[in-house]
């Protein structure tokens, strides 16, 4: 079965409805100029919306280990996902023992990684454009067919541009075993809607 994750959860509707439809994992983003960040204490409130339920996936860019502890002093994170310059991933696996996630941007067949990067999963999505002014993929899929060939060095996680309507054929283009979405299931910037979020999850587990 697929898996599935809905990242920027910022409010309850949001996380009540990925819970719902079976979300493998909820992603809550601490980096202040996204649409969809939330700060530790605001994430904690939605997290205790239901006690158990996937992992939580806190995405940081750029982070000090200090702040990871600051959220993590607040509320339960099950994955890092980190973007940007980090301390050593090993230093972060053994200070906060917690799974590293590493996104990579892909613009052609040289990008995909042919080692783990220290990682315990990647995150393949397209490369930022150049006048962004957050990572990720941006809305923006990569020419999946570049991946044809490839093997990977670790598990990984398609992201980048997906919606409802392309996710089945991203997952059969690419082979993708997990998915991840954000504001491919937004009714506005930063605003997640609760059908496209069952919509999304259904597509992907139809694929």
């Amino acid at each position: 079965m697929i898996r599935v994750k809905i990242c920027g959860i910022n409010d309850p509707v949001a996380f009540d409805t990925a819970i719902e439809a079976g979300a493998d994992w909820v992603g809550f983003v601490f980096f202040p100029p996204s649409p969809r960040f939330v700060t530790a204490t605001q994430a904690a409130a939605l997290s205790a919306r239901a006690a158990g339920g996937p992992p939580r996936v806190g995405l940081f860019v750029d982070p000090t280990e200090d702040a990871i502890a600051a959220v993590l002093g607040e509320m339960r994170l099950d994955i890092l996902q980190v973007y940007g310059r980090i301390p050593h991933i090993g230093a972060l696996r053994a200070r906060f023992a917690l799974p590293i996630w590493r996104p990579v941007g892909i613009e052609a067949a040289t990008d995909l990684p042919s080692d783990d990067r220290g990682a315990d999963c990647l995150l393949l999505e397209a490369k930022p454009p150049p006048a962004a002014t957050r990572p990720g993929g941006n809305a923006v899929s990569f020419d999946w067919s570049v991946m044809r060939g490839w093997t990977a060095p670790c598990p990984w996680v398609l992201a980048g541009g997906l919606t409802p309507d392309n996710v089945a054929e991203a997952v059969r283009a690419t082979g993708a075993t997990a998915v991840d979405v954000s504001s491919g299931v937004e009714s506005a910037r930063g605003v997640k809607h609760a059908g496209l979020i069952r919509a999304f999850i259904a597509k992907a587990r139809s694929a």
